[in-house]
């Protein structure tokens, strides 16, 4: 086997590098994961505005049950007022009396407010719910996507890494100048640095030469460089 032979089999052997990497970036968990984080974003968003409405009613409910508290607190002074044997004046009976009922009723209308708000908040409660529950099942998914991600990228790391040892033995079967060349070639060329030459076509852009052309190639000494005169790539003939 002639040292560009062997460069072929780099060659080959570079290509295989070069799809696992590219595998490896284009794995369809990482397009799964974007797709999850757009279907975050799209339920975070569609609960916004309902959880600020949530907010506000609850703020709400909150300051009225605060002020039925302290309605049921005056009522019960003014209650103890009444019924402690204490109060010995009608007149003064019949306003705290007065002042009770004013608080009871006070209390109720309070009450049905807080009502009101408890049954704008319920709906609103189970639209959040769902949506909980569907985040839940996002960040489940996200998880088991991940870890298959991780195992995906083990494995294509394996596959990569015992590519790369069989390359470095095939580059040293090959004089270092060569390879060199190979490389310079097959960073301006598609990764493409040698190809067979097969009958007239270069394998490596698949354009048929002029009977001069190939004839000037074959004529050439075994120990010197072909080179495909439309790619620019080392040809083996």
């Amino acid at each position: 086997m002639t040292d560009l032979e062997r460069l072929l089999e780099v060659q080959g052997n570079d290509t295989a590098v070069d799809q696992l990497r590219h595998r490896r970036i284009t794995l369809p968990e990482r397009a799964a994961l974007v797709d999850l984080d757009r279907k975050e974003q799209q339920v975070r968003a569609e609960v916004a505005e309902p959880q600020i409405e949530r907010d506000g009613l609850a703020r709400g409910q909150k300051r009225l049950e605060d002020e039925i508290a302290t309605v049921e607190g005056k009522a019960a002074h003014v209650h103890k007022q009444l019924y402690d044997g204490s109060m010995t004046s009608p007149k003064e009976a019949q306003a705290l009396q007065a002042d009770l009922e004013s608080l009871k009723r006070r209390q109720v209308a309070l009450e049905d407010e807080v009502i009101e708000l408890m049954e704008k908040i319920e709906p609103l409660d189970e639209q959040l719910s769902g949506s909980k529950i569907a985040l839940a099942a996002l960040e489940a998914e996200r998880a088991a996507t991940v870890a298959s991600l991780a195992a995906a990228e083990t494995a294509v790391d394996q596959e990569l890494a015992a590519t790369l040892a069989a390359r470095q033995v095939l580059v040293d079967a090959v004089p270092a100048s060569l390879v060199a060349e190979y490389e310079r070639i097959r960073g301006g060329a598609g990764g493409i640095g040698v190809a067979r030459l097969q009958g007239a076509t270069c394998l490596g852009c698949h354009i048929s030469m002029a009977a001069a052309e190939v004839d000037v190639i074959k004529r050439l000494p075994a120990e010197e460089l072909a080179y495909c005169p439309d790619c620019g790539r080392l040809l083996v003939r």
